[in-house]
């Protein structure tokens, strides 16, 4: 008898050793492709979720896997991080291991959450005009117009709209020190952050202010991840 829970706990022990290895070479083969699918300069990040995982290998379906993507340049905008849930992930357990290169991975759904920067933001935004931070539903600006020659001083809020082809940013409580008189200052201020083929194909869904800067969210259907 004693013998048998010996047994037993050591096939148990072996069972657990076995699904930890699997999931690193899952995980490791999986962060590969979407390394290479989307030119990134970093591997990202990738966490198969769910235990044990080998029942999940063998079918070759994954029902949840989290993603982590560090900076990246889409459009000439650096993007500072992309955190993904990627949902109903196909990865036939055979191909993985027989023919990774060619193995054909998609997922169902995904989520994710795309981060611009304060200083990003900054760099887009119309000469001498610097975002500092953030407040419930805008950004909040300061720096100097250049008017007619006069520099003048001017604070602002920013409104965020998502259109066409990326995010506009419209001031909005504009006050300008100096009791210089500007005409139209909103127009001066406004700009447009250039947002196209985000990672694992996102696509914009609401765009909220953080401390960071801007967190675009997102979603995308039948994702291919080669």
């Amino acid at each position: 008898m004693r013998k048998l829970v010996v047994a037993v706990a050591l096939l148990a022990i072996l069972l657990v050793v076995l699904d930890r290895v699997a999931v690193a070479g899952v995980q490791r083969e999986i962060a590969r492709q979407i390394e290479g699918a989307y030119d990134l300069a970093e591997t990202p990040s990738v966490e198969v979720k769910g235990i044990p995982f080998l029942t999940q290998a063998i079918a070759g379906r994954y029902d949840e896997i989290h993603i982590g993507i560090g900076k990246v340049e889409r459009e000439g905008v650096r993007l500072e991080r992309v955190d993904a849930t990627l949902y109903g992930v196909t990865a036939p357990l055979s191909d993985l291991i027989q023919n990774p290169a060619g193995a054909e991975i998609t997922a169902d759904r995904v989520t994710g959450t795309v981060v611009i920067s304060k200083q990003t933001l900054s760099a887009l935004a119309p000469h001498g005009i610097k975002v500092e931070g953030a407040g419930d539903d805008a950004l909040h600006v300061s720096g100097n117009l250049s008017v007619l020659g006069n520099r003048v001083p001017v604070t602002a809020d920013l409104k965020i709209k998502v259109v066409p082809g990326g995010i506009r940013l419209t001031p909005a409580n504009v006050k300008l020190a100096g009791g210089i008189s500007v005409p139209d200052p909103e127009r001066l201020i406004t700009f447009t952050v250039p947002v196209k083929k985000l990672p694992l194909n996102l696509k914009i869904t609401r765009v909220r202010p953080t401390s960071d800067g801007l967190a675009v969210q997102g979603t995308a259907s039948d994702v291919p991840l080669r």
